[in-house]
This record gives structure tokens, C-alpha cells and sequence, in this order.
């Protein structure tokens, strides 16, 4: 009788040790999803971003105007595998990273 009873004390608190698990798992789950909401809410929009700039900057050729990171503006002098020579005045050229150009000014018509 002893030993039956133990069985059921034994089984009871097993059960009573697996209900907070189930319950810290569903007290996770809203921040789970919230920080999942985030991901796609803040570092997408920057991944397709970025992936234009690069397109961006792979269609660069001489004659376009555009400005650096730095604000500098100029025109493509020449374009290299991964350096740009930049005019920013008459007779004055700067060599810069490709990856310094931040934009490409359109051309108004």
C-alpha cells in the first residue's frame, strides 16, 4: 500500500515538474515573435537597400555625376575594378573607393 501510494506521489510531482516548462515556453513565445516581426520590419528593408546601392554602383561610368559619403560632389573621370577617379573641380581629380559613392544624381532635362 505504501509503495502504491508513493508510485502516485511520484507521478503527481513529475506532472506538477512538466506544467511551468509548457508555461515558460508559452511566456517566450509572444517575445519570440516580436523580435521575428523586427527582423523583417528593420534589416530587410536595409538588405534591399544595400543591394541596390551595389547594382548601383556596378552601372557606374565616366561622365555620371554623383556624391560621395563625404558629400563631395563630382563626375566619373575613369572607373576602375575598385577605385572610381572622381572630378570635383577643373583640373582637380581624387581617386576614391567605389564603395565611398553614396548616390547618383540624375541629370535634369
Amino acid at each position: 500500500m505504501m509503495q502504491l501510494f508513493n508510485l502516485n506521489l511520484l507521478n503527481s510531482n513529475l506532472q506538477a515538474s512538466k506544467q511551468p516548462q509548457a508555461d515558460l515556453l508559452g511566456s517566450f513565445l509572444p517575445f519570440i515573435l516580436i523580435i521575428v516581426i523586427f527582423w523583417f520590419l528593420l534589416f530587410a528593408p536595409m538588405r534591399k537597400q544595400r543591394k541596390q546601392l551595389q547594382k548601383m554602383i556596378q552601372t557606374l561610368k565616366n561622365g555620371d555625376k554623383v556624391i560621395t559619403t563625404g558629400g563631395i560632389y563630382g563626375v566619373i573621370a575613369g572607373v576602375q575594378e575598385d577605385r572610381i577617379q572622381l572630378k570635383i573641380a577643373s583640373d582637380v581629380k581624387i581617386e576614391i573607393l567605389k564603395t565611398a559613392i553614396a548616390a547618383k544624381l540624375e541629370d535634369k532635362k
